[in-house]
């Protein structure tokens, strides 16, 4: 799979922008507040139809615009496929074959991305929820039907919230409503569970080797799902479903108190153990970004085995986070098999020893220039 061209209109601090890549290795070089990370993110927004900067659609839209375009065209094993997204006051727009979408699920995996950015540190050290969008972030472009069910779930959960909070304040003392919202957030979120389970023993099978190179054979490298529902990992669907029900029916009580639901796939978390122990607490800045990193690069083959096809990787200012030894192993595993692209003020001394001939666009000011050969 790669990104053929891209196309902006009125996004950020691009005006009108059209761009032809590589199919290996594609380079934005600019100093800070330039409009690099604008051109990465617009890859990613034009993948997952959200940026990863900003909850807010309209700060896509170019300062004293109305809507803004973000078109490109993606190459895939059997077909080239035209996507486009707009936004607008009006919401946004998902277009596949120039065919208007009717639901943001139907157009999410036409284009798969990975994005590696200096806040991914972030994944391993940051909040339970930075590591629950990652996996429903990731996952989700992988499996349709568990993007659908992330997006039922959250439906469920904010109609169920609510209605707790009508209990709490005793605007209402009926509980049969509770019990079939309760219902339905165990049916949908008990696949969700299970669906994680699965995906992150793939993903800890695929991340270990490479783990375990970077770090020169001196560590082992363990994921851990610690689900606030306890089942047990032989499960089957029906077994998570009985142990979901069970947990929500015995924290009632609390959860009327709370006016919130207290346990589900929203309150999860993923943990890192490295030799035994917890990175995020115990583990070096060293091993954090080993790790990060491990994960970041297995996630590339897993997608693979997953879709059939390579994701596109963006590499968001990374290289200067990294050093020698790390970055030789990510431009290593990169080359000649994932279409990249990285943002730098420059390019490291390591990255052009390593990037074959790389296609290296110059931005300033929100003007881009492509660097020719000598």
């Amino acid at each position: 799979m790669e990104l053929e061209s891209l196309t902006l209109k009125n996004y950020r601090n691009y005006g009108d922008l059209t761009l032809e890549f590589s199919d290996g290795v594609n380079v934005f070089l600019g100093e800070n507040a330039q409009g690099k990370t604008n051109l990465l993110e617009s890859i990613y927004v034009l993948a997952l139809a959200r940026s990863h900067r900003t909850s807010s659609d309209k700060d896509l839209i170019q300062w004293s615009e109305k809507e803004a375009t973000i078109s490109g065209r993606v190459k895939r094993a059997i077909s080239d496929t035209p996507l486009s997204l707009n936004f607008s006051n009006k919401g946004k727009k998902a277009r596949v074959n120039h065919l208007e979408q009717s639901k943001l699920s139907q157009y999410i995996g036409q284009l798969n991305v990975i994005l590696f950015a200096p806040e991914d540190l972030e994944l391993v050290k940051g909040a339970p929820s930075v590591r629950r969008r990652f996996i429903d972030m990731e996952f989700g472009q992988m499996n349709p039907l568990y993007l659908y069910n992330t997006t039922q779930y959250k439906r469920i959960l904010k109609e169920r919230n609510a209605y707790l909070k009508r209990l709490q304040l005793k605007q209402t003392t009926d509980t049969v409503f509770l019990d079939v919202l309760s219902e339905q957030l165990v049916n949908v979120g008990a696949q969700i569970l299970l669906a994680r389970e699965s995906f992150l023993k793939k993903l800890e099978q695929a991340a270990q080797p490479i783990h375990a190179e970077i770090s020169d054979q001196r560590e082992t490298l363990h994921l851990v799902y610690n689900s606030s529902v306890n089942f047990d990992e032989k499960d089957d669907l029906a077994g998570v479903t009985a142990a979901f029900e069970a947990a929500l029916l015995k924290q009632r009580a609390r959860e009327i108190m709370m006016g919130s639901t207290l346990l589900g796939p929203h309150r999860d978390d993923l943990q890192f153990i490295v030799n035994d122990n917890d990175v995020a607490v115990f583990g070096s800045q060293g091993q954090q970004r080993t790790t990060a990193l491990a994960v970041k690069l297995a996630e590339i083959d897993l997608m693979q085995q997953e879709t059939g096809e390579y994701p596109v990787l963006l590499l968001d200012d990374v290289l200067s986070e990294l050093d020698a030894n790390r970055q030789t192993h990510l431009l290593l595993a990169i080359q000649d098999k994932v279409q990249t692209f990285i943002t730098a003020p420059s390019l490291t001394d390591v990255a052009r020893q390593l990037i074959h001939t790389p296609k290296v666009f110059h931005v300033k000011h929100g003007e881009i220039t492509l660097e020719t050969e000598n």
